[in-house]
């Protein structure tokens, strides 16, 4: 793209087929802000982008990914975030919903994406130097205003000792009650009282709920 050129793409099909190959034109910085992990990296597809981001990494560029915390609501987003995380991005979690869902490549191209409609999402393509200064500068200011990945994880995070973790393996495991009693050296009523202290612990009304919990909190890692 060039100049001020914009565009309106319908769909991500669309989106792919007209502006797919920008992302192999990334030089410098490479920023991505979304609410949650479904706008940019699809389930089927967040693997290739880790490999990719990897890569883009290792030439240098700057890659920045920004979300909210409904990104660490699902399982295999949270999975997302440490593995792009662990291979050199910076990750942040903002506090309150993003002004635009973005994509920014070198602050040259951007991608910004509607507000999810009851159909295909639209999506805007735009090398407008206007246009990309200002969305850049309010994503600047909430990046700024936000915490790492690590960080985000630790505050307010409830203490676990190491028998409490046991507990959450056994949970992730889907021992019985029996099997993980026997395992952890305990009655089966020990066990149960652990477990129902471990739910308070982590403000959970289920075993489900808690195992879900952990992990948004990073304690299963």
């Amino acid at each position: 793209m060039t100049g001020d050129q914009v565009i309106r793409v319908r769909g991500e099909a669309e989106l792919v087929a007209r502006a797919g190959h920008l992302f192999g034109t990334v030089g410098s910085e490479f920023l991505c802000a979304a609410n949650d992990m479904s706008t940019w990296s699809r389930p089927n597809d967040r693997a290739a982008v880790a490999q990719r981001m990897g890569a883009s990494l290792a030439e240098g560029v700057t890659v920045r990914k920004l979300y909210t915390p409904t990104a660490l609501t699902d399982e295999a987003g949270r999975h997302h975030l440490f593995e792009v995380a662990a291979v050199g991005a910076l990750v942040r979690v903002c506090a309150s919903p993003l002004p635009h869902e973005t994509i920014v490549i070198d602050r040259r191209v951007m991608i910004l994406a509607d507000p999810v409609p009851t159909r295909d999402r639209g999506f805007t393509v735009t090398s407008s130097p206007s246009l990309i200064e200002g969305v850049c500068s309010l994503l600047d200011a909430v990046w700024q205003a936000s915490d790492p990945l690590d960080v985000y994880l630790r505050r307010d995070r409830p203490r676990i000792d190491a028998d409490q973790r046991k507990i959450l393996r056994a949970l992730a495991e889907g021992l019985t009650d029996e099997t993980a009693a026997r395992r952890l050296g305990v009655s089966l009523r020990t066990y149960r009282r652990r477990v129902a202290e471990l739910l308070a612990s982590l403000e959970s009304a289920s075993r489900f709920q808690a195992g879900a919990r952990a992990g948004e909190l990073g304690l299963t890692r």
